[in-house]
Parts: C-alpha cells; sequence; structure tokens
C-alpha cells in the first residue's frame, strides 16, 4: 500500500497477541486489503496527520474507522482520541475504543472526547474474532460517513 492509498480501517494497538487477532478477523472477513498498524500513539498520530515517515500522506485519505486501544506507549489513548476530535480535519473519523479497560473513569473520558463507541475486548478468542469482524463490516460497509473537503 503506498502513502497516496485510501486507509480503511487504522488499528492501533500494541499488544501482538491482540493485533495478530484482529489482523486475522479482518482477513477472515474479507476487509484487509487497506489496513495500517500502529504500535503506539504517537505512531497513530503521524500516520493520522501526515507527519514523520508518512508526510507524504495526505489528511483526507485517512482511515474510514479507527480500531483505537487505550493503554498504550509514548502517547496513551485518550489524547490520541482529543487530538482527533479536537481538529476539523480528522473529527468526523470514527472511533472506537477497543481496549480492555472497564475502568468507568475511561468509558466516560472517552465519550466526553467524542469516542463513537467503546468495546471492552473479549478475552475468549472466539468472540473478539467475531466482534472485531462485526465492527469492521459495521464502520468500513455499512456506515455511511460524511464526505471531507479536500
Amino acid at each position: 500500500m503506498s502513502e497516496t492509498d485510501p486507509v480503511e480501517i487504522l488499528i492501533v494497538e500494541d499488544t501482538p497477541q491482540d493485533l495478530e487477532l484482529a489482523l486475522r478477523a479482518l482477513r477472515k472477513a474479507n476487509l484487509s486489503s487497506h489496513i495500517q498498524v500502529a504500535h503506539d500513539g504517537e505512531e497513530a498520530l503521524e500516520f493520522i496527520f501526515c507527519e514523520g515517515p508518512h508526510a507524504g500522506r495526505v489528511v483526507k485519505n485517512g482511515p474510514k474507522v479507527i480500531l483505537l486501544d487505550l493503554k498504550l506507549p509514548k502517547v496513551d489513548g485518550l489524547e490520541v482520541l482529543k487530538r482527533i476530535k479536537d481538529d476539523p480535519r480528522t473529527q468526523s473519523i470514527p472511533v472506537v475504543a477497543l481496549t480492555s479497560s472497564k475502568e468507568q473513569r475511561d468509558v466516560v473520558e472517552s465519550y466526553r472526547l467524542g469516542v463513537n463507541s467503546y468495546v471492552v475486548k473479549p478475552v475468549n478468542f472466539e468472540n473478539f474474532v467475531k466482534t472485531v469482524q462485526e465492527l469492521g463490516k459495521y464502520w468500513v460497509q455499512i456506515n455511511e460517513p460524511p464526505k471531507v473537503a479536500a
């Protein structure tokens, strides 16, 4: 995938096992053609805002949905969410918190910052795969996002 190709799903996940399960689930659902992975919050922000190694991208080719873990190294998921929702160029991108955190303060703060959905990662493999597939299908194939101006 080149820097000018549109991305459908950005997965921001630092746990290798959870990332592999999510990628496997999306491949199984035929949603794996335009996926970008970020392993920490800093990498996610560079991709979304076309900085650093992603300076050749354009913001309008951003993802249709971001699956965002909250407990991330470098920049935590809540800060990533805040930056996305505070910027007019990216605020309409749906963000799904896909996290192991059941802490009420994380749920409340995520919604206060503009998260579109908050999903606690299922511990069970089959449930995790099914959840990721359903999220991907909904946000990539069913949801009708607003058209973003150039």
